[in-house]
């Protein structure tokens, strides 16, 4: 019999921190820490299309983004099935994933965005978390869009532990992978431990 497994997802330009976590919500362990590639390597605009498009014209940044959506939403369904499968082998079944959010202020037209360069970053953010978004509920999983401002309010409050013991648990959970073990980890695990408490 499989164990439930969840899945937490922290963005960044081209790809993402992954954590899964396994097992009670109230106890969960880490089984699997890696990242997923969100950038065709071969498409120079992958990793920035915001900044890309910013040099064009209205009509051809349009094209460009809209090219760069449909792949890096393709790389995301790929990489994630992948994940899904390799865990499935070791005896987990993923049923769940958490997405970090960025402040979810909605962004004006893609005109407004192209003159402003704090509004390409915002816009590339939002673009990479909507794209795991995407791709988890392709591969039919329950997700949970959590704001990473939020993070540690919601964890105390949805897992009923104190500030300090959490930070503890979070830090422990990743001593039998070792390094790299730092804030993207620990805010992707975080993730998926909320995911995971939410599937229970």
């Amino acid at each position: 019999m499989l164990t439930g497994a969840a899945l937490g997802f922290r963005a960044h330009s081209g790809w993402a921190a992954v954590v899964a976590l396994a097992g009670l919500a109230g106890s969960p362990a880490v089984v699997e820490r890696t990242r997923i590639e969100l950038a065709d390597p071969k498409n120079p605009h992958a990793r920035q299309p915001y900044h890309a498009a910013a040099e064009l014209e209205l009509k051809q940044a349009e094209k460009l983004i809209a090219q760069c959506v449909k792949e890096t939403k393709q790389m995301a369904r790929q990489g994630l099935r992948v994940l899904i499968k390799d865990l499935k082998k070791k005896g987990y079944e993923v049923n769940g994933c958490g997405v970090l959010q960025g402040s979810g202020r909605a962004l004006p037209a893609l005109e407004k965005i192209l003159a402003s360069h704090p509004l390409l970053h915002t816009a590339e953010g939002i673009f990479f978390r909507d794209v795991l978004t995407h791709a988890g509920e392709r591969c039919k999983l329950s997700v949970a869009a959590v704001r990473e401002r939020e993070l540690f309010v919601q964890g105390t409050a949805r897992l009923r532990i104190s500030a300090d013991e959490l930070q503890r648990r979070l830090t422990e959970m990743g001593k039998p992978f070792g390094p790299p073990w730092g804030q993207d980890e620990k805010f992707a695990a975080l993730a998926a431990w909320l995911a995971l408490a939410g599937m229970s």
